[in-house]
């Protein structure tokens, strides 16, 4: 037989030809970016490409490329990629397959071996974990918490789940029940359980799919009643948080042989307690910064993002394990049914099931880990880099502030040979950066920092102290771009530490030690103090040492006034921030609005600068440019008038430049990414509470008020006069706007901050106040459908495709310009004061007691008032209403319909009723009736027709919007992510507005 088998011919060079170059890894590697149709036709070339090309991981890829939904095995992947492009009947199984002697892959066998291979009879070198029972907190706390891991054998003895949670009862009460499966890629892929129970029993896939659900507590409530969290794990620090603001914390995990978990740290450094009710699981587990062997860290350097490159479980334990020497192999052990293993904050581990297990997880943050938390969801990198991948993560030369040896005594846990060249950390490289060079060999890592660097005899140590030395000073929470890696959002996280702040006082020492490494705390509470001290305001209280809200700028409640420090944006847009507020608040007091009676008064104002490691203050009412100011060359020439140098229209040819439109100019670039300056503005204190804080427990009649009042305070913003754009005595400045918001004839050209030639539609007819707005408009529909795809998820891909289509290529047409009666070009409407952010958390309201009917000076009314507390009338229900409307620092000049989107959507959550009642106390005209003009560029046609929908432009504006609107939409309208066009979607969202009669 070996003889026969050595003269077989090898039928590779006739099958692939030229193709016998490329190695099978890489010839798998090219099949799987193909279409399913491509690799069914091309599986028929020869015999080669029919084994290739029929292999069932192939498949697997191939169906969850464009996989979504809920899915339902067929048997094979082959079959179920085939149905699910609807081409089973042009590629039907064939009734034989067939089989050819003379190929044999050394690359398609390994993973056949692993399809196929069983692990009941699996050999394990030791169980290392020490298994405890009966184990007190104190022990714990001392022994283990955040220290190492240890198997607890008796903590789910009562549980009912060590009974009822088997495959046959689950499958019994739940199979019906839809869960979520893990599988290596973006996409959530659902299965109902009993479809699953059928996969696991006739799958022979490589890594195989797993149940890994962290919302099985909504789909199936009762297996929440089926255990309880063991008494070692029940401060949890994220149950301060509402549920839909809290990160994914339990999971229910059930996964077949072979299936499991790769080598990952879990999420934000939280520790972990997973206790198994069914099966056998392997663990293999690493101290913090050692990276296991084959394992390749990733992280971003702009915004921090970790991502883990690793061989799955089942290939690391066939594949890496058995070749590691004794000094390199991990902590290990088998979990039984019943015992329950703590992995604690920042530990590599990695889970193989070696049969079909069932186990319930839940990640935390207590008192132990809180520090690693918050240091985890600092903005930059480094330290992202250093608590997963230890010391291979710093550059010799970027070691210079870690001069101190922090030991860390975990006896055989250490952390040696740290400088193997197979656990190393890469960084994405800058544009224009050279790649980093192995001098071993002359190959480009693509960045792969170096691992034999001379560390100067520095230990790794998993301590706050050590590791937080690594922290990018110069970065600060308000202004970085937040890490997708991290579990928890920016907004998020500032809420949570301040409900922290106000519920746990006994914990504030080591509350404000987190909020100085995820919210640089320490450094606004010293401007903070610094202000009130200028202003003889109070000294803040331990309560108020806090910032407050969930904006974008610390924000303080001290005494009666409130101090805002504006950071957003990075120094050029705080300062127009902070000086269109003021213009603003100075318009309203000119012009004798009634929106005085609702905004904030002014108190102070100012810059408060850092100098020599201390703080002053500089007032600023914004109409004058403090030196300070100036040195930093914010201005336009002598730019925009009314006393107001840095106020609306500034700001907004300021937004024109950052946008890539103005050429570059060294007076206007003189940026300073870590400024040392910080506006500040200090207003009155209104009493009650923000909307976002009450809106479940407020009536509706209070609701319908709430409408009303932005209908009434929204009308009269808009009606306010525009300030001039130009100082006509100011020669240079003319030049230089005009040239800037020059209009452009169409087809003409204009160069850009990078040199690159744009075509712009034609803007010949637009009035210089509505310019930048347009242009605005204009460049972000260049870059709409890459924008809409970088979001993703929950906007329907389909939907992007069809965006361009649906938006009109000239956006002038959006200002419905018609043709007067004397055949003058106008537009229908003037451009107005657009807030852009009244949103739940801009809305103040006040408690109020009902006297209607009665003297309000009589003894029953004060006793009413007097019985209030805190809103409660004494009927026990609470009454609200809307008082003031909060930050004006977003002030822009543009289309007044731009305002309804944050209203609609995030005030009113796209309630029609509360449209309604909006409308009616607004009273202005969107746009003119279409009766009342001819259309300049709009004909009869029923393409023009839609520039008539009210609709239309509110959909326009919604997809242009700088803000991700449109997963707003998408998520309060979930049925619409099965939407066939953005016209459906504009009449279920807008479609009410088609049906207001504010016209003109």
């Amino acid at each position: 037989m070996e003889t026969s088998q050595l003269q077989t011919k090898d039928r590779r060079p006739d099958a692939l030809g030229d193709l016998l170059v490329l190695p099978d890894e890489l010839l798998s590697s090219i099949l799987e970016r193909l279409t399913p149709r491509d690799v069914g036709r091309l599986s028929c070339v020869s015999s080669v490409m029919y084994i290739l090309c029929n292999e069932e991981p192939l498949w697997m890829n191939l169906f969850f490329r464009s996989a979504g939904g809920l899915l339902e095995y067929k048997g094979s992947w082959k079959e179920t990629a085939l149905c699910q492009q609807n081409l089973s009947v042009e590629f039907s199984k064939s009734s034989r397959e067939m089989r050819f002697d003379g190929f044999y892959s050394l690359f398609l066998y390994r993973r056949w071996y692993r399809c196929f291979t069983t692990l009941d009879s699996f050999s394990v070198d030791k169980d290392d974990l020490e298994r405890k029972k009966d184990l007190s907190v104190e022990e714990f706390f001392l022994d283990y918490d955040g220290r190492k891991p240890v198997l607890l054998t008796e903590l789910s003895e009562t549980w009912p789940a060590r009974s009822t949670w088997t495959t046959d009862q689950l499958l019994q009460n739940y199979g019906d029940t839809i869960f979520r499966i893990s599988q290596r890629g973006p996409k959530k892929i659902l299965m109902k359980f009993k479809d699953y129970v059928s996969y696991m029993k006739c799958q022979h896939d490589e890594d195989p799919l797993y149940i890994f659900d962290d919302e099985f507590g909504e789909a199936a409530p009762g297996l929440l009643d089926d255990y309880s969290v063991p008494y070692l794990f029940r401060e949890d620090l994220f149950d301060v948080l509402d549920g839909d603001k809290r990160p994914p914390f339990r999971w229910i995990i059930i996964g077949p042989e072979r299936s499991g978990a790769s080598w990952h740290v879990d999420p934000s450094l939280t520790s972990a307690w997973n206790t198994l009710l069914s099966g056998r699981k392997r663990w293999a587990l690493y101290p913090p910064g050692r990276v296991p062997v084959g394992v390749t860290v990733h992280v971003n350097e702009d915004d921090g993002d970790v991502n883990i490159e690793t061989p799955t479980s089942l290939q690391w334990w066939l594949d890496i394990y058995p070749h590691l020497a004794d000094h390199d192999k991990p902590l290990e052990c088998t979990q039984m049914p019943g015992e329950t293993i703590y992995v604690p904050s920042g530990w590599w581990h990695c889970v193989l099931n070696l049969e079909t297990t069932i186990a319930v997880t839940q990640n935390f943050v207590n008192t132990s880990n809180f520090e690693f938390v918050c240091l985890d969801m600092a903005p930059g990198y480094k330290h992202k880099g250093i608590c997963r991948a230890g010391l291979l993560a710093v550059d010799e030369n970027r070691f210079d502030n870690a001069t101190e040896v922090l030991p860390c005594d975990t006896d055989r846990l250490n952390y040696p040979d740290m400088t193997r060249k197979e656990k190393r950390l890469r960084f994405s490289r800058q544009p224009g950066e050279e790649p980093c060079i192995d001098d071993n060999d002359g190959r480009s890592l693509n960045g792969v920092l170096r691992s034999d660097s001379n560390l100067n005899g520095q230990e790794f140590s998993y301590d706050i102290n050590f590791l937080s030395m690594f922290l990018d000073k110069n970065r600060d929470h308000y202004n970085s771009i937040w890490s997708a890696s991290t579990c928890i959002g920016q907004r998020e996280v500032r809420e949570w530490l301040h409900k922290l702040w106000m519920v746990k006082p006994e914990m504030r020492e080591l509350l404000w030690k987190g909020a100085c490494l995820a919210l640089n705390a320490d450094k606004w509470s010293a401007c903070m103090e610094e202000i009130c001290s200028s202003y003889n305001l109070p000294s803040p209280s331990d309560d108020e040492r806090f910032p407050v809200g969930t904006g974008s700028n610390p924000v303080y409640l001290i005494g009666d006034s409130v101090i805002k420090i504006y950071v957003e944006g990075g120094l050029e847009s705080s300062v127009h921030s902070l000086a269109t507020e003021l213009e603003f608040y100075g318009l309203v007091e000119k012009v004798k609005s009634p929106l005085r009676d609702h905004i904030p008064d002014i108190l102070a104002s100012g810059i408060v600068l850092q100098e020599n490691g201390s703080y002053r203050t500089v007032p600023w009412d914004g109409k004058a440019v403090p030196d300070e100011i100036a040195k930093c060359g914010l201005i336009f020439g002598n730019c925009i008038t009314e006393g107001f140098p840095l106020g609306v229209w500034s700001k907004q040819l300021f937004q024109f430049q950052q946008d890539g439109r103005l050429m570059p100019d060294d007076r206007h670039t003189n940026s300073i990414a870590s400024t040392k300056i910080w506006p500040y503005i200090v207003t009155k204190r209104c009493e009650g509470q923000v909307f976002a804080h009450l809106r479940d427990g407020l009536s509706r009649d209070d609701v319908l008020n709430l409408a009303t009042f932005l209908g009434e305070q929204v009308r009269q913003l808009h009606l306010l006069p525009l300030p001039s754009m130009y100082d006509p005595m100011d020669s240079e400045v003319m030049v230089l706007t005009r040239s800037v918001l020059g209009n452009v004839e169409n087809g003409s050209t204009r160069t850009s901050v990078d040199a690159s030639v744009e075509e712009v539609p034609s803007t010949s007819d637009i009035p210089d106040e509505w310019d930048l707005f347009v242009k605005t408009m204009i460049k972000r529909r260049k870059d709409v459908s890459n924008r809409l795809a970088k979001w993703g998820s929950p906007i329907p891909s389909h939907l992007i495709e069809k965006v361009e289509e649906y938006l009109p290529h000239d956006l002038v047409k959006l200002l419905s310009i018609f043709k007067d009666k004397d055949g003058l070009c106008k537009v229908s409407n003037s451009p107005t004061w657009i807030h852009s952010d009244i949103m739940d958390d801009n809305i103040h309201l006040e408690p109020y007691v009902s006297t209607s009917g009665m003297d309000k000076n009589s003894p029953a009314a004060s006793s009413m008032v007097h019985a209030m507390d805190n809103g409660y009338t004494t009927d026990g229900l609470k009454k609200w209403r809307p008082s003031h409307i909060l930050d004006f620092s977003d002030m822009s000049i543009g289309d007044p319909l731009y305002d309804l989107i944050p209203i609609y959507l995030d005030v009113f959550r796209g309630n029609p009723v509360l449209l309604k009642q909006f409308m009616e106390s607004y009273r202005l005209p969107f746009m003119r009736k279409p009766s009342d003009y001819g259309m300049l560029h709009n004909g009869p046609t029923e393409c023009g027709m839609k520039f008539q929908r009210i609709s239309f432009h509110a959909m326009c504006y919604c997809i242009l919007h700088e803000e991700n609107v449109l997963g707003a939409i998408f998520s309060l309208w979930k049925e619409l992510r099965t939407a066939k066009s953005w016209e459906e979607v504009e009449e279920t969202v807008w479609g009410d507005l088609n049906h207001y009669q504010g016209f003109s």
